[in-house]
């Protein structure tokens, strides 16, 4: 096992078993070097397994943990800030059931350098056990859990109310199943909540952030104003309007930009998005006079440089935003929170808002599976780059990237029309095909 762009992942109880949980939580104890660690994960039937595993691997080593319970990632990473100690949270996000992860925060509720994950890693073989007084494992109390959370929210709106809003919300089954209705209603909103019964096994099974089918069809027949999706552990949203249409990341976070550089709230006038954020998205800051600040793709990237930069807002077209004012990860309560803000200020409806935000390009991405990832796909490909790339001009973009995790070389095309995007995409997968006798391209997801 491996640290990933999100921790560490794998399907449960063969590939991430309890015996490499208790190990990461005795390594995760030496390196990080607190005396105090905070414990959450989502709803899987194997995250209790894993947590008991990783608490014991930290009070192996000394380490006091506070177990949260089933809680999303946002409130283990503000209770770890709160506490000023290291957080962990057993999750796969929005893998199906069969999979888990585990998430760790560096103290204060930061995430961890890649130094800091290297170590760890170098570590977690260390055998032997320890001459340390052991650590003690605590149950918080969870109401006081969604207290502080609910306050959290309400503050990052300054206290304003949602009153007269209507909400749906697909919680997946997963971590903010018995959060989103209490914090949304203590807020003023009408708050209807589906996908909220986790077994251990229907967790994101057709629902949630990563299919909002369900809750469009709930949107509309109840008539609600804005629908908000969640993913398995809560850290990444998803909305849908009035009409029933998706609203995904690009267009959340134009809206809550443009909205705060109207305010005077956007600092340093700037948004900080990743390599994949639409075409349509940066011509809208563009003309909005908003600059945008471009990174590789991962929400710890988009972290990092919102951090060194000091700016207000960031994120992925996947749903997970960054507000560092607010939060040290993404956090689709909060995200959804600050939507339904902008909403319930400007009196207009959400389809409104989002279609004057930013109009999205057709998108298409191709998967070319190569023998190995690391080649220069881009210097291949030159010659037929610098034709398409002519032809596009300004009202295309085309990207081309490998894997993080298989051997695929990803080509995204951007275009004014769906055919012409599929076209350039198809023409550069077939090239890159021929030229390293690859298998034919597929459709991929980003």
């Amino acid at each position: 096992m491996r640290f990933g762009t999100d921790g560490v992942r794998g399907r449960a109880n063969s590939e991430l078993t309890a015996e490499f949980a208790l190990a990461l939580g005795r390594a995760v104890a030496r390196v990080c070097g607190s005396r105090l660690a905070v414990l959450g994960g989502d709803s899987r039937r194997s995250t209790p397994m894993l947590a008991s595993a990783v608490a014991a691997g930290l009070a192996a080593e000394g380490v006091d943990v506070i177990d949260l319970g089933v809680v999303p990632t946002p409130v283990v990473a503000a209770e770890a800030a709160r506490h000023d100690a290291i957080g962990l949270v057993i999750s796969a996000s929005h893998n199906p059931h069969e999979d888990n992860g585990i998430k760790v925060f560096g103290r204060g509720g930061m995430k961890l350098t890649t130094t800091d994950e290297a170590r760890i890693e170098a570590d977690i073989d260390h055998a032997g056990g320890s001459d340390v007084e052991p650590g003690t494992i605590t149950l918080d109390d969870a109401d006081a859990v969604t207290e502080r959370h609910i306050e959290r929210l309400r503050a990052a709106i300054c206290g304003r109310s949602m009153s007269g809003l209507s909400v749906v919300v697909d919680a997946a089954n997963g971590a903010a199943s018995h959060l989103a209705a209490p914090l949304l209603t203590a807020l003023g909103a009408q708050v209807t909540v589906i996908n909220a019964d986790p077994d251990g096994r229907n967790i994101n099974a057709e629902c949630g952030a990563t299919n909002p089918s369900a809750l469009a069809d709930a949107v509309v027949a109840r008539r609600a104003h804005v629908g908000l999706a969640l993913d398995g552990d809560a850290d990444r949203l998803i909305a849908v309007d009035e009409l029933g249409q998706i609203v995904d990341g690009d267009h959340l976070i134009a809206i809550c930009a443009g909205d705060m550089a109207a305010r005077g709230e956007l600092a340093t006038g700037a948004v900080v998005v990743t390599v994949m954020a639409n075409l349509g998205f940066r011509l809208a800051m563009e003309a909005a006079d908003i600059t945008v600040i471009e990174t590789p793709v991962g929400d710890r990237h988009v972290l990092e440089a919102l951090v060194a930069g000091g700016h207000s807002i960031g994120g992925e077209q996947s749903g997970h935003v960054i507000w560092p004012s607010h939060a040290t990860t993404g956090d689709g309560l909060l995200t959804g929170v600050m939507l339904l803000d902008v909403v319930a200020r400007s009196g207009r409806p959400l389809s409104v808002l989002a279609s004057e935000a930013m109009t999205s390009l057709p998108q298409v991405l191709l998967n070319v599976r190569v023998a190995d990832r690391t080649i220069d796909a881009e210097s291949l490909l030159a010659a037929e780059l610098a034709e398409v790339r002519a032809q596009l001009g300004a009202e295309g973009r085309v990207l081309i990237r490998p894997s993080g995790t298989e051997p695929l070389i990803r080509i995204m095309v951007e275009a004014n029309t769906d055919a012409v995007a599929a076209q350039t995409a198809q023409r550069l997968a077939d090239a890159l095909t021929a030229m390293t006798d690859a298998p034919g391209p597929t459709n991929g997801h980003g």
